[in-house]
């Protein structure tokens, strides 16, 4: 076998893989760019932003004499989504080529502000696909947040911020754990680890954007005995190491006390001078309120829900 022509051969597809990539996105982000100018011209045609969601008359005969000449593609429904794309981004147009057309078809139709910027930003983080995206707001993961829900803001703009971010904007409750048909009556604190361990893509999900999976059943030496935390994740956005307690059970106030002093070993013993200070999440059966109100302040609890797989 002559090892040169088949390398040449496999240059010659990988180019081509490249180039027609590079195509893809110069037609999406072309497309968007589109559909952001005739948003942007209905939205004057509606007499200016104000007005903009109450002209609805013009867009029904624009999308009649457009449907006719160019197709489906411009009837009604997506006429008001070309608009919502301009009222969306019309301070930073350029954050919407990061998804495509088709992201957006699902985004767009979301009434509250607040989620849609959420959607938005949960796809462009995680890079999300369609149909992931579509099982993320099935699953209803802004309603999950256990942070402020009515503040959230486009990230990615140039007048936005995002060095804000807190633990606060990423847990959810409960979290969703994916166990398959599996029988709950013996469910083990370690069975519970497996599943997450088997999902972990999924579960890095449900915790929110930039973890990173450091290791489970991590052991740390306290005096001449090992302890062992039962997974451990570092967040990039943060810039600190997260730490994460299973239990099966309802909330207990041993479980707070055993979770400060891992965090505490964290930040004594591992994390570095520019990291922050580490952060505890319980996630448990059953939360307390009476219990985690008194919590540290880098300690958090969530429950979780046992999900199929399918």
């Amino acid at each position: 076998m002559n090892d040169k022509y088949l390398n040449n051969i496999k240059t010659l597809i990988e180019d081509n893989i490249v180039e027609i990539k590079k195509q893809q996105i110069s037609v999406n982000n072309h497309t968007l760019i589109t559909y952001f100018n005739i948003g942007k011209l209905l939205v004057e045609a509606q007499g200016g932003k104000r007005r903009a969601k109450y002209g609805d008359k013009l867009i029904k005969e624009y999308s009649i004499i457009l449907t006719k000449e160019y197709g489906k593609g411009y009837d009604i429904s997506n006429l008001k989504r070309m608009r919502d794309l301009y009222l969306c981004f019309e301070k930073g147009g350029t954050v919407c080529h990061l998804l495509s057309w088709s992201h957006y078809r699902y985004i767009l139709p979301i009434k509250n502000e607040s989620k849609r910027n959420y959607y938005i930003n949960l796809s462009i983080e995680n890079r999300l696909s369609v149909r992931e995206l579509i099982k993320e707001i099935k699953n209803n993961s802004y309603e999950r947040l256990i942070g402020d829900k009515d503040n959230i803001k486009l990230k990615y703009t140039n007048d936005n911020n995002t060095n804000n971010l807190t633990i606060l904007d990423m847990i959810k409750d409960p979290i969703l754990i994916s166990i398959g048909n599996k029988n709950l009556d013996k469910l083990t604190e370690k069975a519970l680890k497996k599943y997450i361990l088997e999902s972990i893509e999924k579960v890095l999900l449900e915790l929110g954007c930039g973890f990173s999976f450091v290791g489970s059943e991590k052991r740390i030496k306290v005096g001449n005995n090992y302890r062992f935390i039962d997974l451990v994740f570092f967040n990039i956005e943060l810039n600190c190491y997260v730490l994460l307690e299973l239990k099966i059970n309802k909330l207990d106030i041993k479980d707070i006390g055993q979770l400060e002093f891992y965090v505490k070993y964290y930040d004594t013993e591992i994390k570095k001078d520019f990291h922050n200070m580490t952060i505890g999440i319980i996630i448990c059966k059953r939360n307390d309120p009476d219990i985690s109100k008194y919590n540290s302040y880098n300690i958090f609890v969530s429950s979780y829900e046992l999900i199929n797989n399918k």
